[in-house]
């Protein structure tokens, strides 16, 4: 495939995705440029990036949208575009970009998102409307805001693709903790700072019950089969987790308090005890 004649600068944000990262970047041959903003990553995630011709920024941080707004800062393109570690694009996708940006009718483009949870690709539970904004010109882009559901701040007319980017996500249970365990405490804390009410047993069974409910049913996951309502179990799961953090952060004195008064208690044992 000819390269564009626009610069396009391929934005990849990764953090320990050795197994995606090589089919992600290969995806990508039609770009200019391919940026991997690594997040601090323990396995060889940056050696197979580099092996495959990406440059590789190292910075790490929670928010989504201040490792975006870093990637901005280094690529050189007139365009960029915005792809995690487990998405891919397909040569109609790279084709229809590259009409559009030589057309020259749109400053950003949006597209929906195929979503793959459990190896099916799901259609309901709250997947089926996925629309994100991932290509812009790049003086058109001026940041993203917002720590968890990042979302761009932008200028100019906005456009809509036909091609899907490939989500490959959610790939089995472990994965899909990993991914938890990244955003849950994170929510926890906004949620905590905003003066949410004390958390108890109940609004841990509400929350989470509520949240099955709306993704099996209300978004019509069962109709996803058995890997839907697992998936819907499993975010059930996920708020249930963000409020049992925030009840820790509610905790007075805090659990590391806690911890470090009985350390201290059987310091003292030790200390007291002449006799061993």
């Amino acid at each position: 495939m000819e390269k564009n004649k626009a610069k396009i600068s391929a934005i990849i944000l990764a953090k320990n995705e050795s197994e995606m990262i090589e089919n992600c970047i290969n995806s990508l041959n039609w770009c200019s440029e391919v940026l991997v903003i690594d997040n601090g990553s323990t396995d060889d995630t940056v050696a197979k990036a580099e092996n495959l011709g990406a440059r590789v920024i190292t910075f790490s941080h929670q928010s989504f949208a201040r490792k975006r707004n870093e990637a901005l800062k280094h690529a050189t393109g007139d365009w960029v575009f915005y792809l995690d570690a487990d998405e891919r694009v397909t040569p109609t996708f790279a084709k229809e970009v590259m009409v559009n940006i030589e057309t020259g009718e749109a400053d950003v483009l949006k597209m929906n998102r195929e979503n793959y949870c459990y190896g099916f690709e799901f259609k309901n539970g709250g997947w089926q409307s996925d629309e994100v904004t991932r290509i812009f010109k790049k003086t058109a882009l001026k940041e993203w805001t917002g720590q968890i559901h990042e979302s761009p701040d932008y200028e100019g007319a906005a456009t809509k693709i036909h091609s899907p980017i490939i989500h490959l996500t959610h790939r089995n249970t472990e994965d899909n903790l990993r991914k938890s365990a990244d955003w849950t405490k994170l929510e926890a804390e906004l949620l905590y700072k905003s003066g949410v009410k004390p958390v108890t047993l109940f609004t841990l069974i509400r929350k989470a019950t509520m949240e099955f409910l709306r993704r099996a049913f209300s978004k019509g996951g069962y109709r996803d089969g058995m890997a839907g309502l697992i998936e819907a179990l499993v975010q059930g799961m996920n708020r249930m987790i963000v409020y049992i953090q925030v009840w820790e952060f509610q905790q007075k004195p805090s659990l590391p308090e806690r911890y470090e008064k009985k350390e201290m208690e059987i310091k003292k044992l030790w200390q007291s005890e002449k006799n061993l």
